[in-house]
């Protein structure tokens, strides 16, 4: 069933095959306009698409960039892989970025991307790190949004001896400046992980530009979840992310008409580099203002 939830549309700018000063430039304009509410990279260390060879920059090191030179959008990364940052290590990340902002991170974190995505594998082996199967890559998930909500909350040092995650005094200070904590924004489509999602989101992403019957599915059976766990399923955000066309503006409008009618109220629009002289107000008026 839908969950009618007021349209917050934002953008994303996937900081590959780009240098930074065009992203800021980009977050720069949208922060100046209302109707875009929030703005997002994505946390890849080598590129997905084009030049394989081509500049990537590090999503956290640049969020928290960002975050200092605006001062209204709300912003994250869609979302952070755990399997490159150890999950404590990742809250006193966020706890940073967070505090830089003012208080406008939502903390985007997701099991990392999949075997079967070649471009995405190699940056594992390129930088030195484990790549496990997704079955395990999902519990361990499990556990880190536990830890660091923990880390987030609590005043006193504990441990924590998981299947995955071990820690001997634990603590987190400083705490972020939103409480009890930043929106957690857990982003992915399989069963397992929307279980996840049902325990320890505020905001589910998904993946859209396809079958909007088949996205609203998956939110179906993330509605399920939430009644076999005693959760409100309408206490869990539901957001996707949609590809920009500049050339086909009506596609666009008419994938966040869809999205919206099957309670989609979080929107998240994909730019693609290079992005044109005032793209963030083209957004706004040609996709936004006919959509809200």
């Amino acid at each position: 069933m839908p969950h009618p939830t007021p349209l917050r549309i934002g953008i994303m700018t996937a900081p590959m095959q780009v240098h930074y000063h065009d992203v800021l430039r980009v977050w720069r304009e949208a922060d100046d306009i209302p109707e875009i509410a929030h703005a997002w990279l994505f946390d890849h260390l080598m590129p997905i698409g084009g030049d394989p060879d081509g500049p990537a920059y590090e999503g956290w090191t640049l969020l928290s960039a960002l975050a200092a030179q605006t001062r209204r959008l709300r912003l994250g990364l869609l979302v952070t892989s755990n399997r490159f940052r150890p999950p404590a290590m990742l809250a006193k990340i966020a706890t940073t970025v967070d505090i830089v902002s003012g208080g406008r991170l939502d903390f985007g974190i997701g099991a990392g991307s999949r075997p079967g995505h070649p471009a995405a594998r190699r940056e594992y082996t390129a930088h030195g790190l484990p790549y496990h199967d997704f079955s395990h890559s999902v519990q361990s998930l499990a556990e880190a949004c536990t830890v660091i909500r923990r880390l987030w909350t609590e005043d006193a040092p504990f441990d924590f001896h998981g299947e995955h995650v071990q820690l001997t005094g634990a603590y987190g200070n400083p705490k972020p400046v939103q409480r009890p904590y930043p929106p957690i924004v857990i982003g992915g489509r399989s069963s397992a992980l929307l279980r996840v999602v049902a325990e320890h989101a505020d905001v589910w992403n998904v993946p859209g530009g396809g079958d909007i019957g088949e996205v609203a599915a998956r939110s179906a059976l993330l509605d399920r979840y939430c009644v076999e766990i005693g959760r409100d399923p309408a206490s869990i955000t539901r957001s996707i992310h949609l590809p920009v066309s500049y050339d086909r503006p009506a596609e666009t409008r008419a994938a966040i008409g869809a999205a919206t009618a099957a309670g989609f109220g979080h929107v998240i629009l994909g730019l693609t580099p290079p992005y044109p002289v005032g793209v963030a107000r083209w957004i706004t008026d040609e996709l936004i203002t006919p959509s809200v």
